[in-house]
């Protein structure tokens, strides 16, 4: 394998707590790699052999690169019709793509309607806007500049989902407006992950995590007779994200449910001494500023990734009735550092509501 395995290790932003039992002569395992996501994606999980558990790590890594080029809306590839591809053809023709991007799109488009419609997949031409000026200021901070509003306002004309059209028998995508740009981002993290977890269950794998950049996938339960749940952290937005001793604010116990985290410490850069992060309200154009971070808890990985990023552009109370509606857990960290939760989150979390791991 390319990169080292790890045996027995403890994961950035995921604790197993208690002690490294044995069920069935099941040993736990961890891997890391680089490539996919712009992010580290980490693999744990129970296997009886290490050889079975290197074929499950080898099929994460290469499903998860595949799955990065075809959400990819900045590179080519040879041979991959991807979302590049789509945008770069805007107004021009359908592009013939895999049926991983159109049940993406299909995915985006139902939720976008679903809910208050914040979080737009069509928002690319703002959000290229705000990337730009995001790279040019961290790369040259004494010269960094916020994006001007009639600049934002221009590109927003062009972010209807509608003229979002996807031939299902075909599988075509066609940007009816030649100037709109589809960006994936909020979405395509989770449905990867969730796309990869269905796969090696059908393979018969039944104990694992998939860990890929605050997007977080739990596959049934710990193989060890000290626990029965997996412990998965909370990042303290005032916090190291890249340290894995740093303390989280709160420790979740959880079985077979994804846990997804959007938050302003994650991309930004500042300008006057401000920070402004990468999530856009698509009402001001501007970063959101209701919250410091938003955690979202549902089966479906794909599904916590859109409505966190959901959650964390909505403010608090009509977030609250929109989570009983749709029947979602959510957890969410106000700008003082209060944290508030739906009550079935609150029962999972360790510090806020008491649970624990043998539960």
């Amino acid at each position: 394998m390319k990169k080292k395995l790890y045996l027995l290790i403890l994961i950035i932003a995921i604790f197993i707590s208690g002690c490294s039992g044995d069920r069935s002569g099941y040993i736990k395992y961890s891997y890391e790699f680089l490539g996919a996501f712009d992010t580290v994606v980490q693999f744990i999980g129970y296997a009886k052999t290490r050889d079975e558990f290197e074929k499950m790590a080898e099929i994460v890594e290469k499903r998860f690169l595949e799955l990065h080029k075809l959400y990819d809306i900045y590179n080519d590839y040879e041979g991959i019709n991807n979302v590049k591809t789509i945008n770069d053809n805007a107004g021009i023709k359908p592009v013939e793509v895999s049926r991983e991007i159109i049940d993406l799109i299909l995915f985006s488009k139902e939720w976008y309607n679903k809910t208050n419609k914040k979080c737009n997949i069509a928002m690319g031409a703002v959000l290229s806007i705000w990337h730009d000026y995001r790279e040019e200021g961290i790369n040259d901070p004494e010269n960094a500049k916020v994006p001007p509003l009639d600049m934002l306002q221009e590109a927003y004309k062009h972010t209807d989902p509608e003229k979002v059209i996807v031939d299902g028998e075909k599988n075509t995508v066609y940007l009816e407006d030649k100037l709109m740009r589809l960006d994936v981002g909020a979405v395509a993290k989770g449905f990867a992950s969730e796309l990869v977890a269905k796969e090696l269950k059908e393979m018969g794998y039944t104990s694992f995590i998939i860990s890929s950049g605050g997007n977080v996938r739990t596959v049934g339960k710990p193989m060890e007779s000290s626990r029965n749940k997996w412990g998965i952290g909370i990042q303290d937005p005032n916090g190291n994200p890249n340290d894995p001793n740093d303390p989280s604010l709160d420790i979740l116990y959880i079985n077979d449910l994804s846990l997804v985290t959007s938050g302003d410490y994650q991309r930004y850069y500042e300008v006057g001494g401000k920070r402004y992060h990468h999530l856009i309200d698509p009402v001001t154009l501007m970063p959101a500023d209701y919250f410091r971070s938003v955690s979202v808890m549902t089966e479906d990985s794909g599904l916590a990734d859109f409505m966190s990023t959901t959650f964390f552009l909505t403010p608090y109370e009509e977030g609250v009735k929109l989570a009983e509606a749709l029947g979602i857990d959510v957890i969410w960290v106000m700008d003082d550092g209060t944290v508030k939760a739906t009550d079935n989150a609150k029962s999972m979390m360790k510090n806020l509501g008491g649970a624990k791991n043998t539960d």
